[in-house]
């Protein structure tokens, strides 16, 4: 048996759809880490801001919805960002099982200082904005047939 892999191996790393995706991540990861640290934020907290920004309150089940994130790695996060001042919970008065997330004055104030954050990335594309708008696009196609994936062998 020999180590080496024939081109059209399915196990060869360049054929799988997951490592560049994987690699990917960890590379917008390390370009936005100097950025959102300058805002005291980490890149999953960022993620969080953005869709508070965009509609606050929210559930914490509809922003881990909004963000493919579960409740447990959502509450830490949240609490982490309680304490910083950025939001804050409350249970929903209507029903005690939901918990509210909403932005404070300190979390609306960083929008303003944020604006420049997704420049980080589409610097890297030369100055074509079509291209960064075909990629998103292609990610985004991507992301709903893995979520729809997942929702079937779930059986939801």
């Amino acid at each position: 048996m020999t180590d080496r892999q024939t081109p059209d191996d399915p196990l060869r790393l360049d054929r799988q759809i997951c490592f560049p995706l994987y690699a990917a991540s960890n590379l917008i990861n390390r370009l936005y880490r100097p950025v959102l640290s300058e805002l005291g934020l980490t890149y999953p907290q960022y993620l969080v801001m953005l869709a508070l920004w965009e509609s606050s309150p929210r559930t914490v089940g509809a922003l881990g919805e909004a963000l493919y994130l579960d409740s447990g790695t959502l509450t830490p996060l949240l609490k982490r960002m309680e304490q910083a001042g950025l939001v804050e919970r409350k249970r929903d008065p209507e029903d005690e099982r939901r918990v509210q997330v909403s932005l404070t004055d300190q979390g609306r104030a960083l929008r303003k200082q944020a604006e420049q954050v997704p420049e980080t990335l589409t610097q890297g594309f030369d100055g074509d904005p079509a291209e960064v708008d075909r990629l998103r696009e292609s990610v985004q196609a991507l992301v709903s047939t893995l979520s729809n994936h997942g929702k079937r062998d779930r059986g939801a």
